[in-house]
């Protein structure tokens, strides 16, 4: 049996408020602790997104009410909402920016928006933001310019690895993180995945590229999964959303890795739990561990999972080494597939004060 400390997923989709037919935080949180997660940081994609007090009070009451593991969320770099990010700073786990595509009011449009965030967001937690396109050298040259530090999440290409060492060598304050899905699925499963399920934000990328990520692994600071539930009806409707359920396969995967000599056992603990609480200044879960049966063989089924979408872009993949049991805070919180820490035992890392 492995004992690895409680994992921590800095980048997840929990669908709350606003789409919890796919998700929310009673399900993604318990999802969470059957993937061996002790702690998830979600996003502010939501309906409506948490972008102001009464969006994010929202959330934090359904996350009190439902959460299974602790939390943190994220609030909305919106166009008009500077003096919001001032006043709840301090209750967020970190600034989210996005200049793609997105729910309407969080996609960032406005250069002089983007500087007064970089320059008036408080606290030393990071500005995130997407890898894609020409969001990256953006983040990097306000990162370099305003001195700020910011995470880039979900790196899929070899471009994007290449410039994140660049910034680092040139002592910019960025930290980046891979999905999973980056990391073991390539554009050449597609056509297995069918076109709707395969449909993910950044897409699917070519083997050059997944070698990139795995050859450039030390300038990887976290794996964070991307969960990002929708139902299989959406999926394999005419206008897919992108987006795939990760958080309850991520582990089993990565422990492939170590088993085929890509990483050590440290590296997976660095990027997995240590790293993600430096970078987000998260506290320390007090008695808090996960058990692993490294020797559990099992096939992925969707609908076997916790998380309410009832798919997989694994599926029917066999994974060895499975989450037996996981204690949060001297509390059995998971055992043997079933989810025992009740809704409301989560506790919110970054608003209120942990219990030991």
């Amino acid at each position: 049996m492995l004992e690895l400390p409680g994992l921590i997923d800095p980048h997840v989709h929990l669908r709350e408020p606003g789409q919890t037919h796919k998700e929310d935080f009673d399900s993604g949180t318990a999802a969470a602790l059957a993937g061996g997660f002790t702690a998830v940081l979600a996003m502010p994609n939501t309906d409506p997104p948490l972008t102001d007090a009464s969006s994010f009070g929202k959330a934090q009451a359904a996350a009190r009410d439902k959460a299974r593991c602790d939390y943190g969320l994220f609030l909305g770099a919106g166009e008009a909402n500077v003096a919001i990010g001032i006043e709840l700073g301090a209750q967020a786990c970190g600034l989210k920016v996005y200049m793609d595509q997105t729910f309407g009011e969080l996609r960032m449009q406005s250069l002089p928006a983007l500087i007064e965030h970089f320059k008036q967001w408080p606290g030393s937690r990071p500005i995130t933001c997407h890898a894609e396109g020409h969001s990256l050298a953006v983040m990097l040259a306000f990162a370099h310019l305003f001195e700020r530090r910011v995470h880039i999440c979900h790196v899929s290409t070899a471009v994007e690895i290449q410039l994140i060492r660049l910034a680092k060598e040139r002592g910019t304050q960025v930290t980046c993180e891979v999905t999973p899905h980056h990391l073991f699925l390539s554009a050449e499963d597609i056509p297995a995945l069918r076109r709707g399920r395969s449909e993910v934000r950044p897409p699917l990328a070519t083997p050059e590229d997944v070698a990139a990520l795995w050859e450039s692994f030390d300038v990887v600071d976290c794996i964070a999964t991307d969960h990002a539930p929708h139902t299989l009806a959406e999926k394999d409707g005419e206008n897919a959303p992108p987006g795939f359920p990760g958080i309850e396969t991520a582990l089993s995967l990565m422990l492939g890795a170590v088993r085929e000599g890509r990483l050590t056992t440290e590296d997976l603990i660095l990027r997995m739990h240590t790293n993600p609480q430096r970078i987000y200044d998260l506290p320390s879960q007090q008695r808090t561990h996960i058990e692993v049966d490294e020797d559990h063989d099992w096939e992925v089924s969707g609908k076997a999972l916790h998380s309410r979408c009832g798919w997989s872009p694994f599926e029917g993949m066999k994974l060895r080494g499975r989450v037996r049991r996981v204690v949060l805070r001297g509390r059995r919180a998971y055992e043997d597939g079933e989810v025992l820490a009740p809704p409301g035992f989560g506790r919110d890392l970054i608003a209120t004060p942990v219990p030991a």
